[in-house]
């Protein structure tokens, strides 16, 4: 037996708890807390983040890597444990650089910024969340040098259109590089700024060819729609695409997300509003496919690095594949229409041709999470802009505001008429989330390319869908994609599902078959 390895995982299971913990903690103030608890919630996350990094950073913690890492003891690991030994070697060589003093004093910056977020979005008054923003990003540098110290701001013209940059700069990381690899491994800014550029040069004219055939009537779909009612909806989709209601939960929150306490507990949160059903439908939709993926990870990676998907990219082509390329197609809802009548009872006199014609509106709009599949690219490439002015340009927070006003007029041809429809509508960079925003349109990538794979194996997902046979799809994902967890890299799952290298092509090809012809 090793005796180092079995030290290991005892201690990596001592870790884990107190990765549940600090989720759970999180969710309750995401969800439950009272205004009155809040400043108890935010110092105990604060108590047990700390100790979390202890352990994490513990001298005990890195010997038993070190030794695990040495050949001779690497080589007779289980392909799950050798990864697990190099990432959190990885790992901890990075957060050991990081004072404890500052980790805590960052967690609990980020968890008071988020709830100045929330009261700002409320308000719709940027201004009341300026300042915590400043010190997250502020203090998001000041991490990312810590963990790279050779990191730093590369200019945009070295890092973006060079890729490598000079030789100079080709010793060192970008840090928003850094960001955004800590949430899709192996991506940067070069590769983003390619395929980001291939979709927006596709997209362009077929925008254009869209808004020159007019929008269609929906008025047919105003209304009050009872959130009580909504949230039933909400269950029937669940089960529908294969959500597993023994293995997850559900709550509300400002902002619908998905959240990984174990395999066996997967939880989600909605977010609804009595005139718009619809938007509800597809929060959950998406948050499913989200808690889907964390639910059918093998049980075999508990307490592993493979358990805990940190590649947000291929995470969200999940949520993003049952969002729209089955959501978005009337062959999804056949089945399920007159069950969706029958909980919202205004549906009944709403044709589906109509709904399909709402849930299908190309148009460009305000807000990101109810953007249409196509429009909602855009939304991503301005965040992304934003993210690089922010880390590269080191634009003041005062001007962000107005900074990304003039995006999305420049992009979508809208202006925010007040905050919380403009910069405050997500609330990613409350928690210093820098370099997530990407992943949405990877993920969506990603999806283009699974479709192919999908259709070339099984056959037309519209047949499929038309007879009631989603959980089919669901399975295929599950024996592809979800099972493996993080065992392999989003380029990784890519060739082995795919056979290819990501391209915006596939993506491309979906829309232009989908509305060209519209």
């Amino acid at each position: 037996m090793n005796q180092t390895l079995e030290q290991l995982k005892e201690y990596l299971h001592k870790m884990r708890q107190y990765d549940h913990v600090l989720t759970l903690l999180s969710w309750d103030l995401s969800t439950l807390t009272p205004e009155k608890g809040v400043e108890t919630r935010m110092s105990v996350i604060k108590f047990f983040s700390t100790e979390a990094f202890r352990l994490s950073t513990a001298d005990e913690y890195g010997e038993m890597l070190k030794t695990l890492s040495e050949p001779e003891q690497f080589h007779t690991l289980d392909e799950p444990m050798q990864l697990t030994v190099k990432r959190y070697l990885r790992d901890y060589e990075r957060f050991k650089r990081v004072p404890e003093e500052f980790y805590a004093s960052y967690t609990e910056v980020k968890t008071r910024s988020e709830r100045a977020w929330e009261k700002a979005k409320r308000a719709a008054d940027f201004s009341q969340f300026a300042p915590h923003l400043e010190k997250v990003i502020s203090m998001t540098k000041e991490y990312v040098h810590y963990m790279e110290p050779e990191s730093g701001n590369l200019s945009g013209k070295n890092c973006a259109a060079e890729g490598t940059g000079s030789s100079e700069n080709a010793s060192r990381r970008d840090s928003y590089d850094v960001l955004l690899d800590m949430y899709e491994e192996g991506i940067d800014s070069a590769t983003i700024d390619r395929v980001f550029g291939e979709l927006k040069e596709g997209l362009l004219p077929l925008l254009k060819k869209i808004e020159e055939s007019g929008r269609p009537d929906l008025s047919a779909l105003e209304g009050t729609y009872d959130i009580e009612a909504q949230k039933k909806a909400q269950d029937m989709l669940l089960s529908y695409i294969g959500f597993d209601k023994d293995a997850g939960a559900t709550a509300e929150s400002e902002h619908p997300f998905t959240t990984d306490l174990c395999i066996g507990d997967v939880r989600l949160t909605n977010h609804y509003n009595e005139s718009d059903p619809i938007s509800a439908m597809f929060s959950a939709i998406h948050e499913g496919g989200h808690a889907i993926f964390g639910q059918n990870i093998d049980p075999a990676y508990r307490d592993t690095a493979l358990e805990q998907v940190n590649m947000m990219g291929l995470h969200e082509s999940q949520s993003r594949f049952y969002e729209n390329i089955l959501g978005r197609r009337r062959s999804f809802w056949v089945p399920i229409y007159e069950k969706l009548g029958e909980l919202l009872p205004q549906f009944k006199e709403i044709p589906l041709d109509t709904f399909c014609c709402a849930v299908n509106d190309v148009h460009p709009s305000m807000i990101r999470t109810e953007a249409d599949e196509v429009t909602y690219c855009l939304h991503i490439i301005l965040r992304y802009e934003l993210e690089k002015a922010i880390f590269r340009d080191d634009v003041p927070v005062d001007k962000l505001s107005q900074l990304w006003n003039d995006k999305m007029e420049e992009l979508l041809g809208v202006r925010p008429q007040n905050d919380a429809e403009g910069i405050l509508q997500d609330m990613h960079w409350s928690d210093g989330s820098f370099g997530y925003f990407p992943s949405y349109l990877l993920g969506s990538m990603y999806d283009g390319m699974f479709l192919e794979a999908l259709e070339k194996e099984m056959g037309s997902v519209d047949t499929i869908l038309e007879e009631g046979r989603i959980r089919e799809i669901t399975a295929w994902l599950n024996r592809k994609i979800h099972r493996y967890g993080s065992r392999y890299t989003s380029a990784e799952v890519l060739q082995r599902v795919c056979g290819k290298e990501l391209s915006a092509q596939p993506l491309l090809d979906y829309f232009y078959k989908k509305y060209a012809q519209r």
